[in-house]
């Protein structure tokens, strides 16, 4: 096996405390076998995702790659993009900014439920077409109600309608994220400028990230994705809105591909009523803060303790 494939020569080298990771348990099993018989014997691993190759299953998990493994990595992201979808696509490693921790502030007394948020959502972040996928939830909520449980996401009438406000949803980027705890490869995690990532070539799919997320803000690829060429995002970020495989989970990044060159996330940009503030929590001068500092602010599910940087607020 070549450098880049290297696996963890013991327990404490995985990082997994509790015993071997799966990339451990898979290469016991690898030189007991042989590679012949190796690459048969993980075959029912890899069924849900024909085009994944074993190489692309035993990728080190990101937080190992060396920069030079990172460049190969996604230069053959890149080639893979060209292969299975035709579309020229650019690949990179977005670093997080020192002194900055993103927030999104978000104004219920102006969403009208649009959806032109998700909307954008999907198509930013190369979602599969055929299920509309989008990491934002718009729930029509009736006034005098936050009961989460009692919104309706599936309204066709035309909105606003004078009866309900409406509540977009979507990754709280929690400082006590529970997805993170219950990873069991530690294929999640929260960075310093507050944004929880996904590991999709370390990902199992098992699925208790999106048990244990209070605001059901992560999504399950259950299929491949469908994308024509001509509509994939071409400005793609290895954690953020390049083609998911299928068989992994994925959630928001706050567009971490945009955001940390600068730029503002696709759902704020596609707003038409300014709803939503976007900023840096650790900048004073900031709108969000000024936001904090001055309008009704809540958040979702407080008493459950994730600590969110997502908030809610109204103008009276």
């Amino acid at each position: 096996m070549s450098e880049l494939h290297r696996e963890p020569e013991t327990v404490e080298e995985s990082g997994d405390s509790g015993g071997l990771s799966r990339r451990g348990m898979l290469k016991v099993v690898g030189a007991t076998l042989g590679a012949a018989a190796f690459a048969k014997a993980i075959a029912p691993l890899t069924t849900w995702a024909k085009d994944i190759s074993v190489d692309e299953f035993l990728q080190k998990h990101y937080r190992e790659l060396s920069p030079v493994d990172m460049q190969f990595i996604l230069a053959h992201f890149e080639q893979e993009a060209k292969k299975t979808y035709g579309a020229d696509v650019h690949i990179r490693d977005h670093k997080p900014q020192e002194g900055v921790k993103f927030g999104y502030a978000l104004n219920l007394s102006v969403c009208i439920g649009c959806r032109r948020c998700a909307e954008a959502c999907h198509k930013e972040n190369n979602h599969d077409r055929p299920s509309g996928n989008s990491y934002i939830r718009v729930l029509e909520m009736r006034k005098g109600s936050l009961d989460l449980g009692q919104g309706n996401v599936n309204y066709t009438h035309p909105v606003p309608d004078p009866d309900h406000f409406y509540m977009p949803v979507q990754c709280h980027q929690c400082d006590a994220p529970p997805c993170v705890d219950v990873c069991p490869v530690e294929a999640t995690w929260k960075e310093k400028d507050g944004i929880v990532v996904v590991d999709y070539s370390w990902c199992i799919g098992c699925r208790y990230c999106e048990a244990a997320c209070p605001y059901h803000a992560r999504r399950f690829n259950w299929k491949k994705p469908q994308i024509p060429a001509e509509e994939i995002n071409p400005d793609q970020g290895y954690l953020s809105n390049r083609i998911r495989p299928q068989g992994v989970m994925e959630k928001c990044t706050f567009c971490l591909h945009r955001t940390r060159d600068g730029r503002l996330p696709a759902c704020l940009e596609a707003c038409p009523t300014g709803a939503r503030v976007f900023g840096n929590l650790l900048d004073p001068k900031s709108e969000i803060r000024w936001v904090l500092q001055n309008k009704r602010v809540f958040v979702l599910k407080e008493d459950v303790g994730t600590k969110p940087s997502f908030f809610y607020f109204f103008d009276v």
